[in-house]
């Protein structure tokens, strides 16, 4: 499934507001998105990510342990940062993004959580991403793992995809084969009529599924899930082993 034009998207949402609860006592003093794995912080893993395939800006969204984060992201020359500051009010993944959609404009753009990471394939899975973007099929495509070969995932999985790449829900009392892993490309018209209001991302989701247009890529490489102090340590291991 190749898209019909070699769309690019230039613009980011990197969700960096969570308190990360799983994640202390390390997060007590640290926002999760400045957590270290192997020297570099999760947000800058995920920027250099955007970096490589031609973002040019991104937006960060901010609100637990908000100063720490704002300082650490605005040292960076490339891509061009934009704050989205919700300190007063945290908005969830969805109405962080109606927040934010001035900044990101009306072209589709990736959306990634700041502690997505993982191990590439053969190719950048965010430039093939790209690739398969078809706007006349879809409104959004997630980056998807393997729920049982997932680095630091012990969950039953988020999804089932038909062969065509449409995404419907795990059915209840089964495992689905895959994960949603925190990457995507999302149209920003499908948050027409949202307000920037606490909602989660997944009721955008689910109006897709029942429309037909949300699709789905099986990354290539290994997904690290850190969402844990004892994930870190699994995360480097794996990554020491890639390199080696």
């Amino acid at each position: 499934m190749t898209a019909p034009t070699r769309f690019r998207p230039k613009t980011a949402m990197v969700l960096a507001a969570g308190r990360g609860k799983r994640m202390r006592p390390i997060t007590a003093t640290t926002p999760k998105p400045l957590v270290s794995v192997s020297g570099r912080s999760l947000i800058d893993r995920v920027l250099d990510r955007l970096v490589e395939v031609g973002v040019e800006t991104a937006v960060v969204n901010v609100h637990y342990l908000a100063d720490l984060v704002e300082v650490h992201v605005g040292k960076r020359v490339r891509p061009a940062i934009v704050v989205s500051d919700e300190r007063r009010r945290l908005l969830d993944t969805g109405g962080g993004v109606v927040k934010a959609l001035d900044a990101l404009g009306s072209e589709p753009f990736y959306h990634l959580n700041s502690d997505s990471i993982w191990i590439e394939g053969a190719r950048p899975n965010l430039q093939v991403l790209a690739e398969r973007w078809d706007p006349e099929r879809m409104d959004a495509m997630l980056m998807l793992a393997s729920t049982v070969s997932s680095v630091g995932y012990e969950g039953i999985g988020d999804f089932e995809m038909d062969k065509a790449g449409v995404l419907s829900r795990r059915a209840e009392r089964t495992v689905a084969p895959f994960v949603y892993a925190g990457a995507a490309i999302i149209d920003p018209k499908v948050f027409a009529g949202f307000e920037a209001e606490p909602f989660s991302l997944n009721v955008i989701f689910d109006r897709l599924i029942a429309s037909g247009r949300l699709y789905g890529m099986r990354m290539d490489g290994i997904w690290l899930h850190v969402g844990t102090p004892e994930a870190i340590g699994e995360a480097e291991a794996k990554i020491a082993l890639s390199a080696a």
